[in-house]
């Protein structure tokens, strides 16, 4: 099986959002976790209430029983929209995080360029 394959299945297991739905998701209280690299958040800039971990932490950051956990994390039930920089590695990621529990758990389609490209807020990375 090829990475489009893999994909093609993974996507088939949940309902992927867009760039609007995101934001109405945000609002009534979904976290949305940026897992762009540094150098992207630093050339592209922030979702605004967005919590940032990086792919390499996901898993451990957002696993309610995990000791590693980030204060977000409070339980399985807990509605997650991951971002990526264009939405591949989102939704490997919420594949991942499925296995852990967190069935909420979806991407952006289109990832933080669709969010940008959709007009919705962007801010400034915080100066170095």
């Amino acid at each position: 099986m090829g990475i489009d394959e893999l994909l093609e299945r993974v996507r088939g297991g949940y309902e992927r959002i867009g760039p609007a739905e995101a934001a109405e998701a945000a609002a009534a209280g979904a976290l949305l976790v940026d897992i762009r690299y540094a150098a992207l958040r630093e050339r592209d800039g922030l979702i605004p209430g967005a919590l940032v971990v990086e792919r390499n932490e996901l898993e451990w950051r957002l696993d309610p029983r995990g000791s590693h956990r980030a204060a977000e994390a409070v339980g399985h039930d807990l509605r997650i929209v991951v971002v990526c920089n264009e939405g591949y590695a989102s939704s490997l990621a919420v594949a991942s995080l499925r296995q852990l529990g967190l069935h909420r758990a979806t991407d952006l389609t289109g990832g933080f360029q669709a969010w940008r490209a959709a007009g919705l807020p962007v801010a400034s990375p915080p100066a170095a």
